[in-house]
């Protein structure tokens, strides 16, 4: 779908690449009050009834890309109102982290269902025979269904011979899978975010572009320019993301001429993810717990927390590949500051979780990356470079794949205890994740090691990816492949973790 949103997906770049040269030319902040012009040019709207509405919601856009808070419709303040609170060269992020912009909604109606003109009004009347309160009526014109009886139990649209009846949601509420969005008062669309887990599917799913994360562009390119020692942690993910002629190290050569000091990749701390959930799983199931789930998806583990609290302790203690890959570049450089570039907007939750925050800086994901490409006029592609990048092995390159983690952690326990019988199950959307957890706690997956993933196909369709997810998949089986080290056993580079 999110090849498909183009108009949005173009807006959302011009957004960060207009944040990324305000930064980078140490612009006046006035320049945000007229950066919608920038970004919305001319007289004649392109998207909306209106180019003053479009203005408007460019205008809250940069100001979640600045780190800001959106306004209020009912309130006047000024697109630089707060400025003073985010012009840091830290970490300037205050939850809410996902919000819905006011402006840019459209109301769309909740869960309903519709009688369609393909209705034959057939004698056997299936859809009001099946509904058990009956909310369905056969008149002159079709079936009718009554709103105000309608339990949306769906079974008259399952009945009807002709699909004349057809669901629908708005596609923000449809693509949470943890319910946590509603209505106002308005009907515009509304976040429970003691429920969101920062998924951003909602954002990868509007229609309207209604829904926006904040970014740290502005407070990175602000501790590049005070010179600080920046080092970029980038995901398995990249490999695919800017451009099928693209090297891998085209990309890294690329971050470093916006002023990073070095780029590592986060498969390294992948490989040292693997050998300790490996270990974990083979010294605690099942003599400590049924079953163990995996580690690597904040989103994932956030929705065990608030849905499922009772089998926190079935998923791995072990810390995520952003974590490690951070804790490995501090022993290369106490000094440095710590950027995860990567694919998901529930990274830069993680990133302020307790025990991750010490340890990671900033969080941007591949599409804020490419803003700040713009802002610089640099194209990697264009990078002349032969080199190659080894930092990890095959396994933990693969992870961004949906199953790439459980199969990674089965590979290694087996090559720790080749007698062992592992079985792995996943699961990827978190819909999907909520059934396989209640399969599991109803002890049909016990001895499993379980993964979870957000996103549908994995970390390679998160929110903040660039290209379609069956190019990046190519383009990572073949990166993750040509690797020189197989297996996290083989990585010198984490030779203290293996020996553990």
């Amino acid at each position: 779908m999110k090849e498909n949103y183009r108009t949005i997906l173009d807006i959302r770049r011009k957004v960060f690449a207009e944040v990324a040269r305000i930064a980078y030319n140490d612009s006046d902040v006035s320049e945000l009050e007229d950066s919608s012009y920038r970004i919305v040019p001319g007289e004649v709207p392109r998207y909306r009834e209106d180019i003053f509405r479009e203005r408007a919601v460019a205008d809250e856009r940069i100001r979640l890309a600045m780190g800001m808070d959106v306004r209020k419709i009912s309130e006047y303040r000024k697109v630089t109102d707060g400025f003073d609170k985010i012009d840091i060269d830290t970490n300037a992020y205050e939850k809410p982290l996902i919000n819905v912009i006011k402006f840019a909604c459209e109301s769309c109606p909740e869960k309903s269902f519709f009688v369609t003109n393909n209705c034959r009004k057939c004698m056997a009347h299936p859809c009001t025979n099946v509904c058990p309160v009956n909310a369905v009526s056969m008149t002159r014109n079709g079936a009718l269904i009554d709103k105000e009886k309608c339990i949306k139990c769906g079974r008259c649209k399952d009945a009807c011979p002709y699909s004349a009846i057809v669901k629908y949601d708005r596609p923000c509420a449809e693509a949470c899978g943890v319910n946590a969005i509603s209505s106002d008062k308005y009907g515009r669309a509304e976040i429970d975010h003691d429920q969101c887990v920062a998924c951003g599917r909602c954002i990868a799913t509007c229609p309207f572009g209604a829904i926006a994360d904040k970014t740290q562009i502005f407070q990175l390119i602000k501790a590049i320019k005070a010179g600080k020692k920046v080092y970029g942690a980038i995901a398995p993910s990249f490999v695919g993301q800017f451009g099928a002629k693209t090297s891998p190290i085209q990309v890294v050569e690329a971050i470093k001429m916006l002023g990073f000091k070095d780029v590592i990749e986060v498969s390294l701390g992948a490989d040292v993810t693997t050998l300790h959930e490996a270990k974990e799983y083979l010294n605690r199931v099942p003599n400590e717990i049924p079953f163990m789930g995996t580690s690597c998806c904040y989103s994932w583990s956030l929705m065990i927390k608030n849905k499922f609290p009772e089998l926190s302790e079935q998923i791995s203690d072990s810390g995520s590949p952003m974590r490690y890959t951070a804790e490995y570049i501090r022993k290369l450089d106490p000094e440095a500051v710590v950027v995860f570039i990567g694919p998901c907007t529930s990274k830069k939750l993680e990133a302020i979780d307790t025990k991750v925050k010490s340890s990671v800086d900033f969080v941007i994901t591949f599409e804020e990356l490419l803003g700040m490409f713009v802002a610089k006029e640099i194209e990697p592609s264009e990078i002349e470079i032969s080199k190659e990048v080894e930092d990890a092995s095959s396994l933990g390159r693969g992870y961004p794949i949906a199953g790439g983690v459980a199969e990674s952690v089965k590979v290694v326990a087996k090559q720790l205890d080749p007698d062992r019988e592992i079985n792995i199950q996943g699961a990827n959307t978190l819909s999907e994740c909520m059934k396989m957890l209640k399969i599991a706690k109803a002890g049909k997956l016990d001895g499993y090691l379980l993964e979870g993933m957000a996103c549908p196909g994995g970390c390679i369709a998160g929110v903040g990816t660039l290209a379609s997810v069956d190019r990046v998949r190519k383009n990572i089986t073949k990166f993750a492949k040509d690797a020189k080290i197989k297996s996290p056993l083989e990585n010198e580079l984490i030779e203290s973790e293996i020996e553990k």
